[in-house]
């Protein structure tokens, strides 16, 4: 006989105050864990494909590690140095961008800019305040990471930890499933199917997608001449998860600076709007149906929502959880809705009629 509602409430509402209690204590501790999980989460659908093509899982996640290692090493020598060093350099430049601007301003609108203007006097201290709080903010952000992460934590213990998952990853789902109460093991099953279906195509399918847009836009702009191009590419490239943010955002930035390198040029800066025009064709049209699918069931909104609270919350580890556990909510709260929907609660007992009456 099954429990009684009462008593399964209990103990799965202990079960997720156990699981905040852990994320709150052991947060730092979970972070290489949780990032090795997500890779191998990541990577499986690859192991899977690999293997039907004939090899064995342990050969198949030894190819995915050879090239993974190669591309990492690819990119520490080529990428990261030149991103690093055009972000530090675009910070340095800002009060000279600022100035720019300014003298642009007042060539054509003096007006707005008389000697004591709100409008000057706050644009003289912005490129001064980017300058200052922008170096402060890098050195911030990379000390903060690496006290986080450490370098051990990030070069061996992530990889070693992703490769160990995904060589096991079919037997541990295995084995959860024979732990599943029996009773419950078909809604449970279906659940996880539907929560598997979101994240998979959000995460899976939208990061190839921002990996794909970043590459490009970087490559392009870099191609056209624009000073800062990687940086605004892999600025493009991150947001873009949130529909239209990136090509906005990512637009914005790399036209205001083509604005400034290329005055005059009006063909630089063309290609320069035309390259995210491009981008969101291919985006809207191709990318984003073929790879993440017409319904993910996870809206942007809902999605910023959990990275703010979890990551408020918890630090870096709530933002690691924050999509996933936004699919599962997600999928949890649509499964109650058509509960809901099913009950006499919502139903009734059919003495008032219809909603058509």
């Amino acid at each position: 006989m099954a429990l009684p509602i009462r008593d399964q409430l209990k103990y799965w509402g202990v079960a997720t105050a156990v699981f905040l209690v852990v994320l709150w204590f052991l947060g730092d501790v979970l972070v290489p864990f949780l990032l090795g999980g997500a890779i191998a989460y990541f990577l499986d659908p690859v192991a899977d494909r690999l293997e039907k093509m004939g090899t064995s899982r342990a050969i198949a996640v030894l190819i995915i590690t050879v090239m993974a290692i190669l591309i990492f090493v690819l990119l520490a020598l080529l990428v990261i140095p030149t991103l690093v060093n055009q972000t530090a350099s675009l910070i340095e430049t800002a009060p000279q961008l600022q100035r720019s601007f300014t003298n642009f301003l007042t060539e054509r609108f003096p007006s707005l800019l008389d000697e004591g203007s709100t409008l000057r006097s706050s644009l003289n201290s912005i490129g001064a305040t980017i300058q200052e709080r922008g170096g402060q903010l890098l050195e911030t952000a990379l000390s903060s990471f690496a006290s986080l992460i450490n370098i051990l934590v990030l070069f061996v213990i992530v990889p070693v930890v992703s490769v160990y998952l995904l060589v096991d990853w079919d037997r541990m789902v295995a084995s959860i499933d024979k732990l599943l109460p029996r009773d419950h093991a078909p809604v449970i099953r279906q659940l996880a199917r539907d929560i598997d279906a979101t994240l998979s195509s959000f995460v899976r399918g939208m990061g190839t997608v921002c990996l794909i847009l970043g590459t490009y836009y970087a490559i392009a702009l870099m191609i056209v001449g624009l000073q800062f191009g990687l940086v605004v590419g892999f600025i493009a490239g991150v947001v873009t998860f949130i529909p239209y943010l990136g090509a906005l955002l990512g637009g914005a930035l790399a036209l205001g600076l083509a604005l400034f390198q290329f005055w005059g040029d009006w063909m630089s800066i063309g290609l320069v709007a035309g390259i995210f025009w491009i981008g969101q064709v291919v985006e809207g049209n191709i990318l984003t149906p073929k790879l993440v699918g017409d319904s993910v069931g996870l809206h942007p909104v809902w999605l910023l929502l959990a990275l703010s609270v979890f990551g408020a919350s918890f630090g870096f580890v709530g933002l690691l959880v924050a999509v996933p556990l936004a699919a599962a909510l997600g999928v949890l709260a649509r499964f109650g809705v058509d509960q809901y929907k099913d009950s006499l609660l919502y139903r009734g007992t059919g003495q008032h009629g219809t909603d058509d009456d």
